[in-house]
């Protein structure tokens, strides 16, 4: 069965489109309504500032008693030494009562991408480093959520006998790989799905296609093969996605893209935004997720990507998803 998420725009603080008092409310009426699974907050530190996600998720966990929480994604993975995440993250973990999911990414150069290079500039770490920054943050994240007295040896950190307190409730933490790899570079696209297959116990992917996302899901089931891994039912599938219901198409891709816009200080075009956003009357926003449901995803998260966060809420919650549950 699918499983839905809602992810809360935190750097909607900075631009506008929303408060803390707000994404606290929507996130309890979450909680409380069967159709959403999980929480989801994004990630930046100079980048593209927010608030804080781990701040935030701190928050959501003392404000919640049912769904998981995560960052959609962990953008900032390369630049946090992984020792001190993986304390903050066994205590969020055992402070939400094992509900976490942490989902490693390593960031993205490009439009989107905000200030990019100058934040790596300031933490003095090359971007280039970023892949394998991220890979050993992932196996120490593993190692001391699930032992005791860990000692790890890497290219870029290294330590003995540390024992990470509180212990988490998850042991180890369920760790998700994103990756986004464009179809017209098989070299790279090889490389991020072989990553999956390797280190994640689930896929987060965003930008594609309902064919991209059954394609990709379907060559890391191989590539994992390849690795002596066998990929069950436990092995999750996520779609990084954003939808506004309006019966005038028209106008929910025009509130979607001057939200996305803002939001990322970019200029989405229309095919972007065509593919990267739910939009439409409800029956239309239903059939737009079903292809990706039927691809293979497991858990859609949603942002709601108009004006009127909480009304985007409830019809999302009303008139949406209850069809595909």
């Amino acid at each position: 069965m699918v499983r839905f998420g809602l992810t809360l725009p935190n750097r909607g603080v900075i631009t506008g489109v929303t408060t803390v008092d707000e994404m606290v409310r929507l996130a309890q009426k979450a909680d409380a309504a069967p159709v959403w699974d999980s929480v989801w907050v994004g990630d930046s530190i100079f980048a593209k500032p927010r608030l804080d996600a781990i701040v935030l998720l701190g928050a959501l966990a003392a404000k919640t008693e049912r769904v998981k929480l995560g960052p959609a994604c962990m953008a900032s993975m390369p630049l946090r030494h992984p020792l001190l995440m993986a304390y903050q993250w066994a205590s969020l973990d055992f402070l939400s009562g094992g509900r976490t999911i942490m989902v490693a990414c390593q960031g993205q150069a490009g439009p989107a991408g905000g200030n990019f290079y100058e934040e790596f500039a300031a933490f003095d770490i090359a971007p280039e480093t970023r892949m394998r920054r991220m890979e050993e943050a992932i196996e120490i994240l593993r190692l001391t959520s699930s032992q005791e007295n860990a000692s790890y040896e890497g290219e870029y950190f290294r330590f003995e006998n540390v024992t990470v307190l509180p212990r988490p409730v998850q042991q180890p933490i369920p760790i998700w790989v994103t990756a986004n790899p464009p179809m017209d570079k098989p070299k790279m696209r090889e490389r991020a799905l072989r990553r999956v297959a390797r280190l994640g116990d689930g896929w987060m992917t965003t930008l594609n296609t309902p064919e991209t996302f059954g394609e990709n899901l379907e060559t890391i089931r191989a590539y994992a093969r390849e690795e002596g891994r066998e990929l069950g039912p436990d092995f999750e599938a996520c779609l990084y996605y954003n939808i506004n219901v309006n019966e005038d198409r028209e106008a929910a891709l025009a509130d979607s893209k001057r939200f996305l816009d803002a939001y990322y200080t970019t200029d989405y075009d229309r095919a972007t935004l065509e593919q990267w956003v739910a939009h439409g009357s409800p029956e239309e926003c239903i059939e737009q997720l079903r292809r990706f449901i039927d691809r293979g995803a497991t858990t859609i998260t949603l942002r709601l990507t108009g004006a009127d966060q909480e009304r985007q809420f409830q019809r999302v919650t009303e008139e949406v998803l209850p069809a595909l549950i």
